[in-house]
């Protein structure tokens, strides 16, 4: 509108409009290590489950034959180290048992789609501890973010939407403040939002690191070339289980002999 008076931003004013623009950024590369962290978390339970479904389980079976000849060998050549071996070996089959029959076990296939995905990043942005106001909505947004990390990992779009209908329907979710108490407020969201994305950083890598995520890789750089390296070690451990039951089967007749 002609002759309109434009009124001239102060400089805090034009540095709130800078952070505000460094916070949107650091919101989304924040929200985006938060899915890489949680999409690994879920793809390495999947893929323990499927390993512990078809190769765990052997190794189960293994051990249960490696006790049960312990058990032999100590009755037949009695001796406090044979007995002490029985023992190991049992335990260690039970162990392995709980493992390969536990609740890792039951983890299945995951494969977000690209909605999920979204939802999550959307979440993250949203509804992150680092973002938080006061205590009250630090704890809010914390238990949020767990049950989003749930959900995603379940693959649970719906409760990852009602989350976040649950975010913006409380009183935490509303904005507005002074100018300088909201810049002082957002250079401080800055500051630990750039300091979680580098501790995320650590925990992928860590993540990376273990047995199962090697084992993981492995497993995918055979399917390039064609292998199922899944089936290869199946295959490798039956082939000790029928050594391991020849052997029992040995020891049991020569304990038939000797009438014990």
């Amino acid at each position: 509108m002609a002759g309109q008076i434009v009124r001239k931003l102060t400089p805090e004013e034009e540095e709130l409009l800078r952070k505000r623009e460094e916070l949107a950024s650091v919101r989304a590369a924040l929200a985006e290590r938060e899915l890489e962290l949680a999409d690994l978390r879920a793809q390495l339970k999947s893929f323990e489950g499927r390993y512990l479904r078809q190769v765990g389980v052997l190794y189960a079976e293994l051990d249960d034959w490696d006790a049960k000849i312990a058990e032999l060998e100590a009755t037949l050549r009695p001796s406090a180290t044979a007995s002490q071996q029985a023992q190991e070996s049992h335990k260690r089959a039970e162990e392995t048992r709980e493992a390969a029959h536990g609740e890792a076990s039951k983890a299945r296939d995951f494969q977000p789609s690209a909605d999920l995905k979204s939802l999550f990043r959307e979440a993250a942005k949203r509804i992150h501890p680092d973002f938080a106001k006061d205590d009250a909505d630090q704890k809010l947004r914390t238990r949020l973010m767990a049950q989003a990390n749930e959900a995603y990992s379940q693959g649970n779009a719906d409760a990852l939407q009602r989350i976040l209908d649950e975010f913006g329907n409380s009183p935490e979710s509303v904005q507005g403040e002074g100018v300088g108490a909201e810049l002082v407020r957002i250079i401080r969201q800055i500051h630990q939002a750039k300091k979680n994305i580098a501790a995320i950083e650590q925990q992928l890598a860590s993540l990376r690191a273990t047995e199962i995520a090697q084992l993981r890789q492995d497993v995918e750089t055979a399917e390039k070339e064609g292998r199922d390296l899944l089936a290869e070690l199946a295959d490798s451990v039956r082939k000790r289980i029928a050594k391991m039951k020849k052997k029992h089967d040995g020891l049991a007749l020569e304990l038939k002999k000797h009438g014990r």
